[in-house]
């Protein structure tokens, strides 16, 4: 009798570290435009609104369209659809080197939000689907740090493109790089064993739609997102023109700031891991880690508002990225307990198309509170009560944090 073959191992780390790495990309080229801000805005001629309208615009598509998008990541190939994606973004980053109008950037954003719109409800579904439960801390805290290290990259490698080269050149290069992400991945597709290539079946989703726990979460993930957006979308301009930094001291600053987020999320994953393998209950250790987090990002919100030297004003900005970190690892963390394997495309799509309507809404009201007043500090109010009804919202209005029942 012929021995059996064995199967080729899932390679379960190259999976999470290029899933980290598309994460990396992608606010890599998101973040583009706030580190072009200070000299875009001017040569197109736009003012605060009207770029508070360019880079709201990417959730126009990126927030409503992560319904779809979850649906998709459990019914086909999840692999194909992120590759399809980061695609779709790339190009349109690399396009932006060439826009000459609000409308032209407009419509490119538009496309970026629709390609990266895939990142986060398959992201979710590959650690889901692949990393035990005992592990998904420290995977999710990769994502989470590449989140983070993604603004570092863009502002850093951004800045010094758009020093010596201008913003246009920054755009290009920026958004051809990402596609050097294809090489790796498509490598990796062909090791994974078939049965790992298409969906895991089919679930109720009235059920799952009509669970407390999919709103509570998903208002969790827009009180997170509306901070982070506010800071990501006009932190720059804002040390640039309200604080007098020079374009190459802004870029250190906000680097620096991302770094502390990149550390505190991997931090945070590894602590939650420790703690789950010790016998703590994941769902208590992620909603404390999340009531922390938000708590920290509002205080160090309103202390960048009120520091009157440069000093705590930087001490508040790693405060912010520290704060940040937990934020970003318990958001998924959360949704796959909830969800499990079958659905978690599905729940982090609904809770990614709620949480984002932040990056709708922020810029926005933040680029009206600007022209209105000549200044910042309002804006930064309602950010940090935005962070506060999120700490409400983990410590009570969220459900016990354990898997749903969907059959």
């Amino acid at each position: 009798m012929m021995a059996t073959m064995a199967r080729p191992a899932v390679p379960i780390l190259s999976l999470v570290l290029l899933v980290a790495a598309a994460i990396l990309l992608n606010y890599v080229d998101r973040g583009t435009i706030a580190v072009a801000a200070p000299l875009m805005k001017g040569e197109l001629g736009l003012s605060a609104t009207g770029f508070g309208l360019a880079v709201s615009a990417f959730f126009w598509v990126y927030a409503p369209i992560q319904l779809a998008v979850g649906w998709l990541c459990d019914r086909f190939s999840v692999y194909r659809l992120l590759a399809a994606g980061l695609a779709v973004w790339a190009l349109s980053t690399a396009a932006m080197g060439f826009v000459g109008s609000l409308t032209g950037l407009v419509v490119l954003r538009l496309l970026l939000g629709l390609g990266e719109s895939i990142a986060f409800p398959g992201a979710s579904k590959i650690i889901c689907r692949h990393v035990p439960p005992a592990r998904r801390g420290i995977a999710n805290s990769a994502v989470a740090a590449a989140l983070a290290l993604g603004p570092a990259v863009g502002t850093l490698a951004g800045g010094v493109l758009m020093i010596n080269f201008g913003w246009r050149a920054m755009f290009m290069v920026c958004g051809l790089a990402t596609l050097l992400w294809f090489l790796p991945w498509l490598g990796l597709m062909r090791r994974l064993p078939p049965e790992h290539r298409h969906a895991s079946g089919q679930f109720p989703i009235g059920r799952l739609i009509g669970t407390r726990a999919i709103w509570t979460t998903s208002l969790s993930h827009f009180t997170a997102n509306y901070s982070l957006y506010f800071l990501l979308s006009w932190l720059p301009l804002y040390l640039v023109q309200q604080r007098g930094f020079s374009i190459a001291t802004m870029t250190l600053v906000a680097t620096v700031s991302y770094l502390a987020q990149a550390a505190s999320a991997v931090t945070t994953g590894w602590v939650c891991d420790r703690l789950i393998a010790g016998g703590g209950h994941e769902g208590r250790i992620f909603r404390t880690f999340s009531v922390i987090g938000i708590g920290l990002v509002g205080v160090a919100i309103l202390g960048i508002a009120l520091a009157n030297d440069t000093e705590a004003l930087v001490a508040f900005l790693i405060l912010a990225g520290i704060g940040c970190g937990p934020c970003s690892v318990t958001l998924y963390a959360v949704a796959q307990i909830f969800a499990g394997p079958r659905a978690a495309g599905t729940y982090v799509g609904v809770q990614n198309a709620c949480g984002n309507m932040a990056g709708i809404i922020a810029p926005i009201i933040t680029g009206m509170i600007v022209d209105r007043t000549g200044s910042f500090l309002n804006a930064f109010y309602v950010a940090t009560a935005v962070c506060g009804i999120g700490v409400v919202c983990w410590a009570v209005l969220v459900p016990k944090i354990a898997p749903l029942e969907l059959d």
